[in-house]
């Protein structure tokens, strides 16, 4: 489920409090007991350890640190030529339905650019698609980012093409680490 808005297309983060642009990267989590503390009961919609068993989860957090800003899980997915967003999410504290003072922005976006990366890694050139959690969001995915409604397996089923995967992939900048948690 695609849940983060798209509050600023930047290329790192930003701090709402400072103005400062925070530096990023995105870390592979592979154990389940890491991401148990990331659930539903504390403001990040699903239990990410259950998600660990169809999809690959990554991390968007601040450089040098486990502070986590958002997760992503992804998947391949052959029938649709791209990367499968199971789920998408910025952290309780980034996010405007349980902060009224987001802490950064820009998260959204980078969780986009990282599926879009995987995208490529998977040989989609970019493509992108997944379920937008209600129809406002569908609607500011297809808005900003030229998502195109499909809505054939889910009602508010989202397409990101190619070029606009590419393009999304290219404004956003973290540090790809090898790193795993």
């Amino acid at each position: 489920m695609l849940t983060a808005w798209i509050d600023n297309i930047t290329p790192c983060l930003k701090d709402t409090k400072t103005g400062e642009i925070v530096d990023t990267e995105v870390l592979r989590v592979k154990r389940a007991s890491f991401l148990r503390k990331y659930n539903k009961k504390n403001g990040w919609y699903a239990d990410w350890h259950d998600l660990l068993k169809e999809n690959e989860i990554y991390a968007l957090v601040i450089h040098g640190s486990v502070d986590i800003q958002g997760l992503l899980a992804v998947r391949p997915d052959e029938n649709m030529a791209s990367a499968f967003v199971s789920w998408m999410c910025a952290s309780p504290e980034n996010n405007p339905e349980f902060s009224h003072e987001k802490r950064y922005e820009g998260v959204g976006g980078h969780l986009f650019a990282i599926a879009a990366k995987r995208s490529f890694d998977y040989g989609f050139e970019g493509a992108i698609s997944g379920f937008a959690a209600n129809q406002k969001l569908m609607e500011h995915y297809c808005r900003v980012f030229n998502a195109e409604p499909i809505c054939m397996l889910h009602p508010y089923q989202i397409f990101i093409p190619e070029a606009d995967g590419a393009r999304i992939k290219e404004v956003y900048s973290y540090e790809w680490t090898d790193e795993i948690i």
